[in-house]
């Protein structure tokens, strides 16, 4: 499984190390955000990774809906379980949940399916900035604080016609930040395709926390840092 180098399995319980984690953020997602770096102050493991190991042990559903409640840190051990009220949970051994997905319709547990999902899914959100994020921030004149920018997994969902026989690409359809004082939730619609038909249509929502006033020089810094880590990684 594509999946076994960014978790160890012991028992019934899933520990993500910073590295493995890390890794998958890399060069799975292609998210270069430092709270995924190992040596993060404020490490978390990527919300992308739990979605990922959530389909690969209940399958690919038609409808889902993923509410991240907290920050998995370093080498947590966490269970993933169905509850009697048809909830997927993952927590730790404390009771502590950190990811909670409903599901609907019809389920595929085909590796092929599920994986091709799992990476294109991945592949677009790992893609939140700068490709999302610096555009909706520079048009609203706020930015998340360049010494520690903070951008949060928040929430989200999709719905399929379909599950079988599709090759599928994710397109971004419209974006939009909404800003309360120092916080701003972002929002991402996006359209689930299959070659040139449309087979699935959801939505990303994100917190950008810490906001402040828009610093062209300072964003343009923290791009430059991006694809400085990004080109470090690929060579």
């Amino acid at each position: 499984m594509f999946l076994d180098e960014f978790h160890t399995l012991a028992g019934d319980r899933i520990t993500i190390s910073a590295e493995q984690a890390s890794r998958f953020a890399k060069g799975v997602a292609g998210d270069y955000n430092p709270i995924h770096n190992p040596e993060a102050r404020r490490f978390c493991v990527p919300g992308d990774l739990l979605f990922a190991l959530v389909l690969a042990r209940f399958g690919l559903s038609q409808r889902m809906e993923f509410r991240f409640l907290n920050m998995v840190g370093d080498g947590t051990p966490l269970g993933f379980q169905e509850g009697e009220d048809g909830l997927i949970r993952v927590c730790d051994d404390a009771g502590k949940c950190y990811l909670e997905v409903s599901r609907g319709g019809a389920t595929t547990h085909d590796e092929a399916v599920v994986e091709a999902f799992t990476r294109c899914y991945v592949s677009f959100s790992g893609k939140n900035f700068p490709h999302y994020l610096k555009p909706l921030m520079e048009a609203k004149g706020v930015m998340f604080n360049p010494r520690r920018p903070l951008v949060i997994y928040d929430s989200m969902g999709f719905c399929l016609e379909r599950l079988e026989g599709m090759a599928p690409s994710l397109e971004l359809l419209d974006s939009s930040l909404e800003v309360n004082g120092k916080r701003g939730d972002t929002l991402l619609e996006f359209s689930i395709q299959s070659g040139d038909e449309q087979v699935g249509t959801g939505s990303k929502k994100l917190v950008v926390s810490g906001l402040c006033d828009y610093d062209a020089e300072a964003m343009d810094e923290i791009v430059a840092e991006f694809y400085r880590l990004k080109a470090a990684y690929e060579a």
